[in-house]
């Protein structure tokens, strides 16, 4: 799509705020005006929009991205968001351990566990961890915990954390994300342990390199919205 406007700019309206195109409000997929809650992120988009050459590159607007995703939406979608996240309560990418070789298993340990002991602090669950593939029985008491933290985000804080979980596959460090304790850099090098590990025993892979630098914009992205929300809103 050739770029079709010259100008960039942010309005407050009713109470929110719209990123315009000479003068017009940008619209989702679905024709809604694109209205989002802070000033941060207004600016954040208009800044993606603002950059793009002659041709629009849709898929690098991931900050839009994750905008329209809400008003378009949520809170209609709301509940098959929540149960998707909470799929991955069970097989958190944390919980599960190598067995061998000890240099990878102690990596793992000394990376790894420090997020699931800050879960525990912060939420009061504790998981479990396994040295095995198969998925395993995680205590109803830790699922409902968690399912009350997931349900109480308000919608943008919750399309944040399903695009950092699907990203991650980790429950543990989407909520990290979202509660802005856990940097993009290094949820990456957290949430890529295993696969850096592969890299460092057998060198580089053009495919896992491609996959590591769309990773990388991906979560600097959610980085970047969950900052600009603060402080919390609602839809």
């Amino acid at each position: 799509m050739k770029r079709f406007y010259k100008n960039v700019t942010t309005a407050a309206v009713d109470g929110n705020w719209q990123v315009l195109l000479d003068g017009k409000p940008i619209r989702t997929p679905m024709r809604r005006v694109l209205h989002v809650p802070t000033l941060a992120l207004a600016q954040a988009i208009a800044i993606e929009w603002d950059l793009q050459g002659e041709e629009l590159q849709v898929p690098a607007m991931r900050l839009t991205r994750l905008a329209t995703t809400v008003v378009d939406l949520l809170p209609e979608r709301q509940e098959p968001a929540v149960l998707q996240v909470m799929d991955y309560v069970g097989t958190d990418m944390l919980c599960y351990r190598a067995s061998s070789p000890s240099d990878l298993v102690r990596r793992q340990d000394e990376v790894w566990q420090p997020w699931l002991d800050w879960l525990e602090r912060a939420f009061d669950v504790r998981l479990p961890v396994f040295q095995t593939m198969l998925p395993q029985e995680v205590a109803p008491q830790a699922q409902e915990r968690l399912d009350r933290v997931v349900r109480g985000l308000d919608p943008w804080r919750l399309v944040a954390l399903h695009a950092a979980v699907t990203a991650t596959g980790s429950l543990v460090l989407g909520l990290a994300m979202v509660e802005a304790v856990l940097p993009a850099d290094e949820a990456f090098l957290v949430a890529e342990l295993d696969s850096l590990y592969q890299v460092e025993q057998w060198g580089e892979d053009p495919e896992v390199t491609r996959r590591h630098v769309a990773l990388r914009a991906d979560l600097e992205a959610i980085g970047q919205f969950v900052t600009a929300l603060a402080p919390p809103v609602g839809m």
